[in-house]
This record gives structure tokens, C-alpha cells and sequence, in this order.
């Protein structure tokens, strides 16, 4: 594997963690600014929906820029974010500092994830997609717990004073070990959006879309469905939580050595087929710790092994536009995010916690439902058959 491939995942690492660092900090700032917890809660909602709706925009709005000069003026554009997140003198400036760093941070993301694929031969494109990956969710997991951390020991600036030095560091790396990397011939922006009209690609996207509806419904609230489900003690709740998150961040390397080995197609239905399963099986196996904490690491596992498998399909299926189609499925994860966790706390409003890994379950049976229409039509654009399924 190219070396580089490994260097992007470290960009990725550090882009992500500022997504949901402020978890952990919350309170801190609050109580910095004088604000209520909901106006800190802004931070974490522009964040995500300008990742989930900016990435696709920008990476077909800068597809004539050099990709080595692209990376390094987004991290510059991420380091301002970063300097004037720690030296904010106001709430309004931070607010401000947010979406500079959402705005850079969400072209950094989808650069790697694009880019990746492009330092690797044909067999290696999806482990190369999900070591990057790799990085995301292994931000996601240790981002909170860093936050929290240092925010509790020197205050909440602390993290972002850590972001900043990380940011500095993969400024002098992309300088120093970067090649510079033609970019693709641009890409109008009704292509954008031209994409979607194939029902191949957009029952694609709305499996990515479904399957992480489905996983936050349940991820979002899982801390209260262990307490009222199990008798687990904090100490195992947090040995839980931490299993998790060890056992997601590998998730992605296994997801795209899986579809180098078995192709995206089946890796894919056969991966969304299990997911559905272990949600319906999960309360099942709570009477039996070993078998359940085995049920929530393969779990893990699963939630971050698909994206990269249905990265590599969406190439395979066009490549002109392949780039595009990443970015739009990263767009399809976030905004998974965002609507898993407004359906689990309807369900916890109005039935029960219990409920939550049923209706995840659901979800991403629905996903499976999707991804199998998806393989199995030809792919069409403007009404024209282009070329015939991916095998």
C-alpha cells in the first residue's frame, strides 16, 4: 500500500475530530460565553449539515485546482478556523470560526477519500478508500473523549489548541511527501446533480442513507438503552462503549479489503444484510454478556465497513463522475446522522428505548432493499443506457 495512503488517513483524523469534539466541551463553553447548552448545540448542527451539503458543491467547484496546492490551501483555510477558534473572544466568532472550519474541513474529507484510490493499483482501490476511513471514524470515536479530557483540565480552548498543532503537522507533511496530482478533467455542475437522475446511483445513495439512519437511531441513544436494558454497571458500560469504538475504527480497512476480494456488489448486500440482522438479534443476546459484547463489535465492525465497499461500487458504476458520486455519499452519511438521531428520539419519546434497535433494524432492511435494486439495474443517465452493471 502507498505510503501516502496512510498520510491521508491522518489528514482525515484530524479534519474529523473536529466534527463532534464539541460533545465533550459543551458545558465549558457555555458557561465560557454565557450562553444556553441549545446555542452551543448550533455548533455542532452548522457543522454537520454544511459538511453533509458543502463537500459535493466545492469538490465540483475547484476540480481545475492542482490537488497538492487544493489539500495545503484548504489546511491553511482550516488552521485560520482552528487559531480563531482558540482565540475567539465572543460567541459569534466562534460561531464564525465553526463554519470555516466545516466549509475547509468538508473539501479536506472528500479530497482524501477521492484522492486515495488514485495512489493505488486496481486491486487495492477500496482497502486504500477504507484506511481512510479508518481515520474518520477513529476521529469520531477518540474526538469526544479528547474533548472531554482536556477540556476538563485546562479548559475548553485546549482541544483545539491540539487541532491546531495536528494541523500544522500535516501542513509541513503534505509540503514534504506529497507529489503534486493533476486534477481531473472539471465537471459542470449540472453533473452534480445530472448523476442522480441514473436510479442506479441515487438507490445507492439513498442505501448509504438509510443504513446510517438506521445505526444512529440506535448509536445515539445506545448509553440509555444500556441502562435500561441491561444491568451493566458504568465501569462495563464505558468497557462496552470503548469496544465499540476499537473495534469501528477497524471497520473501514475491513469493509474495503472485502470488496477488493469479493468485489462491491456483493460486499455490500451481504454486509447490509448482516447489519440489519444483528440489530434485530442484539436484544436477544443481552441475558449473555460474552455473546453480546461479541454482538456489538461485529455491530461496530459494520458500521463503518459499508461506505467503503459502496465507495468503490459508485466508482465502478461511473467513473467520469466518480468523484462526485463519493462526495454526494459521504453528503448521504451525514445527513444519515442528522436523521437517525431525530427518529430515535421520537421513539424514545413516544414508546421506549427498547424500541430503538427494531427500528434500526428496519432501516437498514429498507437499505438492503435499496442497494438490491441498485445492482441489479443497468446504469442510465439522461435517459440512456450507458454501460451495464458493475460485476
Amino acid at each position: 500500500m502507498d505510503k501516502r495512503v496512510y498520510f491521508l488517513m491522518v489528514i482525515s483524523f484530524v479534519i474529523g475530530m473536529v466534527e463532534l469534539i464539541i460533545n465533550g466541551i459543551i458545558d465549558l463553553i457555555a458557561e465560557d460565553f454565557n450562553v444556553p447548552l441549545s446555542w452551543v448545540g448550533l455548533l455542532i448542527t452548522v457543522f454537520s449539515l454544511i459538511f453533509a451539503v458543502a463537500s459535493p458543491i466545492l469538490l465540483v467547484v475547484t476540480g481545475h485546482i492542482e490537488r497538492k496546492r487544493l489539500i495545503l490551501s484548504s489546511l491553511y483555510i482550516f488552521l485560520f478556523g482552528s487559531l480563531l477558534t482558540v482565540f475567539s473572544p465572543t460567541f459569534f466568532i466562534l460561531f464564525l470560526a465553526r463554519i470555516i472550519l466545516a466549509l475547509s474541513g468538508a473539501l479536506l474529507i472528500i479530497l482524501c477519500i477521492v484522492l486515495a484510490p488514485t495512489l493505488v493499483d486496481e486491486t487495492h482501490k477500496g482497502r486504500a478508500i477504507g484506511i481512510v476511513s479508518m481515520g474518520v471514524s477513529a476521529s469520531l470515536v477518540l474526538g469526544v473523549p479528547i474533548g472531554l479530557v482536556l477540556g476538563d483540565s485546562f479548559g475548553w480552548r485546549a482541544p483545539f489548541v491540539l487541532i491546531t498543532l495536528l494541523t500544522i503537522l500535516s501542513i509541513l507533511g503534505v509540503h514534504l511527501f506529497m507529489e503534486r496530482s493533476k486534477p481531473r478533467p472539471p465537471v459542470p455542475l449540472k453533473e452534480l446533480w445530472g448523476g442522480l437522475k441514473s436510479k442506479k446511483i441515487l438507490l445507492a445513495h439513498g442505501a448509504t442513507l438509510l443504513y446510517m439512519t438506521g445505526h444512529t437511531a440506535m448509536y445515539a441513544y445506545f448509553k440509555p438503552y444500556l441502562e435500561e436494558m441491561t444491568s451493566l454497571s458504568p465501569t462495563w458500560i464505558n468497557i462496552v462503549y470503548f469496544l465499540f469504538g476499537a473495534f469501528a475504527v477497524f471497520g473501514g480497512g475491513f469493509g474495503g479489503t472485502m470488496a477488493d476480494k469479493f468485489g462491491s456488489k456483493k460486499t455490500i448486500l451481504l454486509l447490509i444484510g448482516i447489519f440489519s440482522g444483528v440489530f434485530f438479534i442484539l436484544p436477544a443476546t443481552i441475558p449473555f454478556l460474552p455473546i453480546f459484547l461479541l454482538t456489538v463489535m461485529g455491530w461496530a465492525m459494520l458500521s463503518w465497513a459499508i461506505s467503503p465497499a459502496m465507495q468503490s461500487y459508485l466508482i465502478e458504476t461511473d467513473p467520469k463522475s466518480g468523484d462526485i458520486q463519493q462526495s454526494l455519499s459521504n453528503s448521504s452519511l451525514h445527513l444519515g446522522v442528522a436523521l437517525g438521531s431525530l427518529i430515535g428520539g421520537y421513539v424514545v419519546d413516544h414508546f421506549s428505548v427498547a424500541s430503538n434497535s427494531w427500528v434500526g433494524g428496519i432501516l437498514i432492511g429498507v437499505s438492503f432493499l435499496f442497494a438490491f435494486l441498485s445492482s441489479r439495474l443497468k446504469y442510465e443517465k439522461w435517459g440512456k443506457v450507458m454501460e451495464r452493471t458493475a460485476p
